[in-house]
């Protein structure tokens, strides 16, 4: 029975070989190469040895053929003409007669002479045979048709015992006549053994050569190809070093070939992209910068528009109706243009690498409530109800309290933004390496094509539909970056009309590797994901 330590051994085994098969061109071409090759031998091989065995055994057969029939012949001859006149002179003659047949030297390695079934003579000789262990060699049929053909000759393949084994030979028999004793059967056993020892040296020739020949070409395929692939090879790495920013590669080009042609092609595109790449990084530049720039220039006239407001605010009962609504609308878009503001201020921040994270150990749960405490007037508003789950253990991590607040309260008021009247329900958990907050509402739902636009600056679900928020369309990227500062995951999943879910999860360290506690999809919600899936 089979271990099943040797069992992994071997499937371990075969999973590299076809590992190496996938990731190497090289070891693929060779392998198939050294398997055509190999097969194209083998047949050569086979029908080289047919050919040849069946030649030498026709010419072996035909000689042995012609030296039996001679052999025959004048061995009836020397029974015609034996002075024997007595049956144990016959027997000594018979004895004499097969022992002078048997000729290593010609091939003939045993000779006997057998009493034909047929025969009624009552005068009987022993059956001379120079080696006993050749007696049964002729078998019935092979008697038969010798007693049927008369003085014809017939002959068949046999396997001669030799020690523990056998070699290869033929039979030759013929009907003979002895003097007193009448009609018998003589047969000379030929060896086969130099013919076979022929074709062995040839295979063993042919074998050698064709390993040798199918070594060279594997070691010619194998150069050919390493050195053919080594500039798609430095192609291949100059591309990922392009990826990762190195925009000044190039490749060295060699000669006017086609690899010429590959590698000038590739200085070429690395050469657009360095132009492209560097023209996109002075405009990212100046739109930051232009940014900034506004809105901190924004800022002055913004405070004083804000001090106008205010006064006109704090008197607004002394003015006519239309006049006092006018002072509200005012000082409402001013929260929202100063909030817009503030969102590009951060954007900004974040797109030149200027922000800073304030973290400390501390727990997500209190950031939860009071997040949720202040959304709950406004999903009052629309007739919602927001719901918290695992609120009973805590939930610590190291992250900076403005930015995890900000993308909680991004997520529940985006949910009360959607959700159409439905509950909210807000989820905290955590593990030994993270913490996750997931915001889950069933209104407007979105879909996943939606969903990959859904961190877009500036992007809406729907264009038409009214703010209740007062939002900028900055709040979930700006969210995705807090994320990401922390080392953490902003994912979003649902399905159009009927479910949209928000996951943060955040790293019990800064940057440090973790495992999620909660799956952006809700687990009463896992049914549904199954069956769109199907």
């Amino acid at each position: 029975m089979t271990s099943p330590v040797r069992r992994r051994v071997g499937l371990g085994r075969f999973g590299r070989l076809m590992e190496q098969l996938r990731r190497s061109l090289v070891f693929r071409v060779t392998l198939i190469t050294a398997t055509i090759l190999t097969l194209a031998l083998l047949a050569v091989a086979f029908y080289v040895s047919t050919t040849v065995r069946s030649g030498l055994l026709t010419e072996r057969v035909d000689q042995t053929l012609g030296d039996a029939s001679w052999r025959l012949q004048q061995a009836q001859t020397r029974l015609d003409q034996t002075s024997a006149v007595t049956i144990e002179q016959v027997q000594g003659s018979a004895w004499e007669l097969v022992r002078s047949l048997q000729a290593p030297g010609s091939g003939v390695v045993g000779a006997m002479l057998l009493r034909s079934p047929d025969e009624l003579s009552e005068e009987m000789i022993l059956e001379p045979i120079t080696n006993t262990a050749l007696r049964d060699l002729p078998t019935p049929e092979l008697r038969e048709a010798v007693n049927a053909a008369g003085s014809g000759l017939l002959w068949q393949s046999v396997g001669i015992p030799v020690g523990s084994g056998t070699q290869p030979g033929i039979v030759v028999g013929s009907a003979v006549s002895v003097p007193l004793a009448g009609d018998h059967e003589l047969y000379l056993v030929y060896t086969l053994e130099p013919e076979q020892r022929t074709v062995n040296l040839m295979m063993r020739t042919i074998f050698i050569a064709a390993l040798g020949l199918v070594s060279i070409v594997v070691l010619i395929v194998w150069i050919m190809m390493w050195r053919v692939l080594r500039p798609v090879r430095q192609a291949a790495l100059s591309a990922e070093r392009l990826a990762a920013g190195v925009l000044d590669v190039r490749l060295d080009v060699f000669g006017e070939d086609e690899l010429a042609t590959l590698a000038r092609s590739f200085n070429e595109m690395a050469g657009s992209l360095q132009v492209q790449i560097t023209q996109l990084e002075d405009l990212s530049r100046l739109q930051q910068r232009f940014v900034s720039d506004v809105s901190h220039e924004l800022r002055t006239p913004l405070t004083t528009i804000r001090m106008a407001a205010d006064m006109l605010y704090r008197v607004r009962d002394d003015f006519d109706p239309v006049t006092r609504r006018s002072a509200e609308l005012l000082v409402a878009q001013l929260d929202r243009f100063e909030s817009m503001l503030a969102d590009l201020l951060e954007i900004s921040r974040i797109d030149a690498g200027a922000e800073l994270v304030g973290a400390e150990e501390q727990d997500v749960r209190p950031l939860v409530r009071r997040v949720v405490e202040l959304a709950t007037p406004l999903a009052d508003r629309v007739g919602a109800s927001i719901r918290l789950h695992g609120m009973e253990a805590a939930a610590t991590a190291t992250f900076d309290q403005v930015r995890v607040e900000r993308i909680i309260r991004n997520l529940v008021l985006n949910a009360t933004e959607h959700c159409e009247g439905t509950p909210i329900d807000v989820m905290v958990a955590s593990n030994e390496t993270s913490i996750a907050v997931r915001v889950t509402d069933g209104g407007v739902g979105i879909s996943p094509e939606t969903a990959a636009r859904v961190f877009d600056r500036f992007w809406r679900l729907d264009p038409a539909r009214a703010r209740t928020t007062g939002g900028t369309g900055l709040g979930l990227a700006i969210s995705l970056e807090d994320a990401r500062l922390h080392g953490g995951t902003l994912e979003v999943w649902g399905e159009e009309g009927i479910v949209a879910s928000f996951l943060l999860t955040l790293p019990r360290y800064l940057h440090e590797s973790f495992e999620p506690p909660l799956s952006v999809v809700p687990t009463q919600l896992t049914a549904l994901v199954e069956e769109v899936a199907e």
